[in-house]
């Protein structure tokens, strides 16, 4: 059995019923998936499902508090402490070993721990608690469609660069085409005024010379 809850602002959060339901939501997550456990004590474990592409740094502070909060009303130790600590990290952080007990696990890296210190609140329990729901959910199954969702995203997102890169190269080709014929087309110019320089050159001086003929006195004609 699993236990949803609805943050204030709307995201999904959950935890098993047990150690042996947190088995599967440790073996059944999603990539979105943040992980919450008091730390040092015995807790549930409670998951925070974000929005694809919500990044953990950017974890806004009361939704990190609501799931801290639910963290420590469901530790048997914890719910009696004014304050405790709790470690949270993604999911796919999370390492399950085959010498740990049921409910046991591990960090794959530890810097990508996190630690959050939350007192009592009552208020936020009691508001989380009221869109409580409890489900029999196919966890298996469910992250199967999210891994499949997931290869179609990135085979999209793989199209998407092949051809931005496809048309970066044409342009590019395009843009040494351009440069090439206007290169050619100022050569070419180039040598069309010289030849007609040349050529108004050499009138001038034909004409210079018959007119120089012309005005000679006892030349003939």
């Amino acid at each position: 059995m699993v236990f949803y809850f609805t943050s204030s602002d709307g995201h999904m959060l959950y935890m098993g019923k047990d150690k042996y339901e947190n088995e599967d939501l440790i073996r059944y997550g999603f990539p979105e998936d943040v992980w919450f456990h008091v730390d040092n004590l015995s807790s549930a474990h409670v998951y925070l499902r974000m929005n694809r592409g919500e990044k953990l740094k950017e974890l806004d502070p009361a939704l990190l508090v609501e799931c801290c909060t639910l963290v420590k009303a469901n530790s048997i130790e914890g719910c009696k402490r004014k304050e405790v600590n709790v470690v949270y990290t993604r999911w796919q952080n999370l390492e399950k070993k085959a010498s740990y007990e049921a409910g046991q696990v591990g960090y794959k890296d530890e810097s990508r721990v996190f630690k959050c210190r939350v007192e009592k609140t009552n208020a936020i329990v009691n508001a989380l608690n009221r869109t409580k729901r409890e489900e029999h959910p196919n966890l298996a199954e469910l992250q199967e469609e999210r891994a499949k969702e997931h290869r179609r995203e990135q085979k999209a997102l793989r199209k998407k660069k092949e051809l931005e890169e496809k048309n970066a190269r044409k342009q590019k080709e395009e843009e040494k085409r351009l440069r090439s014929y206007d290169t050619l087309f100022e050569e070419s110019k180039m040598a069309s005024n010289a030849d007609v320089a040349a050529t108004e050159d050499a009138s001038a001086s034909i004409a210079f010379e018959d007119d120089f003929m012309v005005r000679q006195p006892g030349r003939m004609a």
